[in-house]
């Protein structure tokens, strides 16, 4: 990475599966409209709890992206 430079965006992302499931879900809409992401820092996990039971899960993500020359 020498001589590149990179930007950090913040994200939230969810699913009902798993949190595994919500950070590839926000991963790969990044990647979609993003090109060269590099990685991605999950800051928070929230679930929505219904019923008494997890509804959904929810992460607060950071992704890193090289950004053009």
């Amino acid at each position: 990475m020498s001589n590149a430079v990179a930007k950090v965006i913040e994200l939230t992302a969810a699913s009902p599966k798993s949190i595994e499931d919500a950070v590839e879900t926000g991963i790969r809409r990044a990647d979609e409209t993003l090109d060269q992401v590099e990685g991605a820092w999950v800051q928070d996990i929230k679930c929505i709890v219904k019923n008494g039971k997890v509804a959904e899960w929810r992460v607060n993500m950071k992704i890193t992206f090289l950004l053009k020359a």
